[in-house]
């Protein structure tokens, strides 16, 4: 069993490991860098997403699983804010660190080098996105000083790629056209045509995806000795939110429907997760900046080493 964990986080520690030695041998440039962010972005994880729903089962528990990840992350932010003074002076950010997951960079390619249908991923992890797009960016805006309000939210929603594909596919997913497709040529021979053309054409543009995104986590990695107190506090802290989270939402859900051994594994991973990478992307971070990519650098180790943790008792 050893031998088969280190075969799953191998791969993992070497992507990380070869994009951190990109940046510190320039072998990707900052520029290069972010084509790269907007391959992924823009292309690669949208088609994931989109893949993900589109082939998801759609039933009533798949309300239930939005619902409970969703008020449980809202409750982790509501933590956040009553337990700021713990990483003082850096309460501002803070809350933000403990809630949410970076389910689109990170958590897909964990969770397919464990189970390769993305649909069990994607289950757990709409209630993440839907809760990162409207509550948590909500509360980030107003805590930056800006007025959120509700045609802003909805416009980063409908213009970003990734909800686009993620709406795409569940659209598509609940009209049964996933379904069809992935039946072959017994549904017809017009889904039988579009199977044949659509599955290769997605599966060669998701291919690369977890290779790409872990490098770019790699490059990302930084650690500053200064921080220490304050970043391990931070980590530590969403560590047992997160772990209290897991038993929880895990306790609802499996007193309600039946256990799923993928749809367990799914929930590790989501609550292993670092908080989402797009703080700066949508808050003026100044000088806090620094403790945000050490706290989120810090928690995507964190996270390597529970993976191997799942993927020994996924093997067991």
């Amino acid at each position: 069993m050893v031998l088969s964990v280190l075969q799953m986080v191998f791969p993992i520690v070497l992507l990380l490991g070869l994009g951190t030695l990109c940046r510190r041998k320039q072998i990707l440039t900052p520029d290069g860098l972010a084509g790269l962010k907007s391959i992924v972005g823009n292309i690669c994880l949208p088609v994931v997403l989109f893949n993900a729903f589109f082939t998801a089962h759609y039933s009533p528990s798949v309300l239930l699983i939005f619902l409970t990840v969703y008020l449980g992350f809202g409750a982790a932010l509501l933590a956040g804010f009553a337990l700021r003074k713990l990483a003082a002076p850096h309460g501002k950010f803070f809350p933000f660190l403990l809630t949410s997951a970076e389910g689109g960079m990170l958590g897909y390619a964990l969770y397919g080098m464990l189970i390769s249908e993305p649909s069990g991923f994607a289950v757990v992890d709409l209630g993440q996105t839907v809760f990162a797009y409207t509550a948590f960016l909500g509360t980030l805006t107003l805590v930056d000083g800006q007025t959120p309000s509700a045609g802003k939210l909805l416009r980063n929603i409908v213009t970003n790629k990734c909800c686009i594909g993620m709406a795409l596919g569940i659209a598509l997913g609940i009209a049964g056209v996933g379904e069809r497709m992935l039946a072959g040529p017994s549904t017809g021979l017009v889904f039988g045509v579009l199977s044949a053309l659509i599955t290769p054409t997605i599966s060669a543009i998701t291919a690369p995806t977890s290779a790409l995104v872990l490098l770019i986590v790699g490059y990302e990695l930084e650690l500053d000795k200064k921080l220490l107190r304050p970043v391990a506090v931070t980590v530590l802290t969403r560590l047992a939110l997160m772990g209290g989270l897991f038993v929880l939402v895990s306790f609802v859900i499996f007193r309600i429907i039946p256990y799923d051994p993928a749809l367990q594994i799914a929930l590790m991973i989501l609550y292993a997760l670092p908080a989402p990478f797009i703080i700066p992307l949508f808050a003026d971070v100044g000088d806090e900046g620094k403790y945000i990519s050490t706290s989120l650098s810090v928690h995507t180790l964190c996270t390597v080493l529970l993976f191997a943790v799942i993927a020994a008792y996924r093997l067991a």
